[in-house]
């Protein structure tokens, strides 16, 4: 089985979904409200999952943070927290010192249905970070963790904790573990095929024909 740092450089969201369809697993591609702050980077790990519930009120003397800070001070490297949010846009759970909080534990990256802030700080980090907005919004007062390392829903697809969560360019996709060994090995073959796919189109030959041969497009 190849290590998440080579899975990273070898594979893309798109040639993974393509072979997560091909499997019966056609819902685990995020919706296209995701999307990373920097177009640069790859995300590839191991999924911990946060569940949000809206909250309206911050009572005096309770840490809104609790499950959150647990999450995060837990990580391990190659982790990903992946955090359900809802699709309200009133949590943003995601800011610099977190993304300072994680990498320093060698997480991965982060991603999230809510909204992110502190972008030109995180950013200049380079630490992959997707989400569903970005906002000034402090999740005090909106939103608060309930649960954690619990299958979750994120932008539609379905996260389980430990499952290889990826992100790119293109979005992100989800991975579930049982099938992991199966898409992967499927993902490698179909970026040979395409590889060949494409020397044969920049030689001129005509699509319908490469198409024939190699069955990819």
């Amino acid at each position: 089985m190849s290590t998440l740092e080579e899975l990273r450089a070898r594979l893309c969201t798109s040639v993974l979904s393509d072979c997560l369809d091909a499997a019966g697993h056609r819902n685990q591609a995020m919706q296209a409200r995701i999307r990373p702050l920097d177009d640069a980077l790859v995300l590839c790990g191991r999924a911990r999952t946060g569940l949000y519930a809206e909250v309206y009120d911050a009572p005096a003397g309770e840490n809104p943070y609790e499950l959150e800070i647990r999450l995060i001070d837990d990580l391990k490297p190659g982790e990903v927290p992946v955090f359900s949010c809802g699709s309200s846009g009133r949590i943003a759970p995601w800011g610099e010192l977190l993304s300072t909080s994680a990498r320093a534990r060698g997480a991965a990256g982060v991603v999230m249905d809510g909204l992110t802030r502190d972008v030109r700080a995180i950013r200049e980090m380079k630490f992959p970070v997707f989400a569903g907005g970005i906002g000034p919004l402090d999740s005090k007062g909106r939103g608060k963790v309930v649960a954690i390392d619990v299958p979750v829903e994120v932008a539609g697809a379905r996260v389980v904790p430990g499952d290889l969560v990826f992100g790119d360019v293109d979005g992100v996709v989800v991975v579930p573990r049982a099938i992991e060994e199966q898409v992967i090995a499927a993902a490698l073959a179909k970026l040979s095929g395409e590889n060949a796919t494409r020397e044969a189109l920049a030689r001129g030959d005509k699509l319908a024909e490469v198409f024939k041969r190699h069955g990819i497009l």
